[in-house]
C-alpha cells in the first residue's frame, strides 16, 4: 500500500481538493488561504487524512469545516475521509497567505498585521479602513461577528468593518 504524505509545497491531489473549502464564516477565503490546513496524507486505497489547526480552540466552525472537508473528498472520489484537528503548534495568523488577506481586504475585512516572533501580540491602534483606505479609524469592540475578529469603524467614511485580530 502506497502513502503520500502532501503540504502546501507538495500538494497531491487530495490536498488541492482540501485547499479549495471555503472558511463557513468568511466565505470568501479557503482553509489553505487561512493557514490552517496543515497536512493531507492519502494512499492508494482511496483513504485520506487530513491535519488542520483552528484559528481558536473553540472556534465553532470547525465541526462545519470537518463535513464539508468530508463531503469536498468524498465527492471527488476518496472512500474513508478522516480529519484531526490539532492545537500544537497554535495557529498564527503569519499563516494566513498574502491571496488570503487581499480577498479579505476585497471583501471588507481588515486583514490582520504580522505578529512579533516570539513577543506580546500588538494591539493595533490604528486599522486602515477596508471601504475607503483611511487610517482613521477606531475600535468598536474587541469582539466582532466572530471571536477571530473586532468591529471598528470608519471616521472617514462612518462605515463599521471588522478587523481580523492577530495572533
Amino acid at each position: 500500500m502506497e502513502h503520500r504524505t502532501a503540504t502546501a509545497t507538495t500538494p497531491s491531489r487530495a490536498w488541492q481538493v482540501a485547499a479549495g473549502v471555503l472558511d463557513p464564516e468568511l466565505p470568501v477565503v479557503t482553509i489553505e488561504d487561512l493557514g490552517i490546513l496543515r497536512e493531507v496524507t492519502e494512499d492508494d486505497q482511496g483513504r485520506v487524512h487530513v491535519r488542520v489547526t483552528p484559528t481558536y480552540s473553540g472556534c465553532p466552525a470547525m465541526e462545519t469545516i470537518r463535513e464539508d472537508l468530508v463531503s469536498a473528498l468524498t465527492g471527488a472520489g476518496f472512500r474513508t475521509v478522516t480529519v484531526e484537528f490539532v492545537l500544537a503548534p497554535a495557529w498564527t495568523t503569519d499563516w494566513m497567505t498574502g491571496e488570503g488577506r487581499a480577498k479579505l481586504e476585497a471583501y471588507g475585512v481588515a486583514p490582520p498585521g504580522p505578529v512579533a516572533d516570539g513577543g506580546p501580540v500588538p494591539l493595533a491602534l490604528s486599522v486602515r479602513c477596508p471601504q475607503c483606505g483611511s487610517p482613521d479609524t477606531h475600535e468598536l469592540s474587541r469582539f466582532g461577528s466572530t471571536s477571530c475578529k473586532a468591529l471598528w469603524s470608519c471616521r472617514s467614511c462612518r462605515e463599521p468593518f471588522d478587523h481580523f485580530k492577530a495572533l
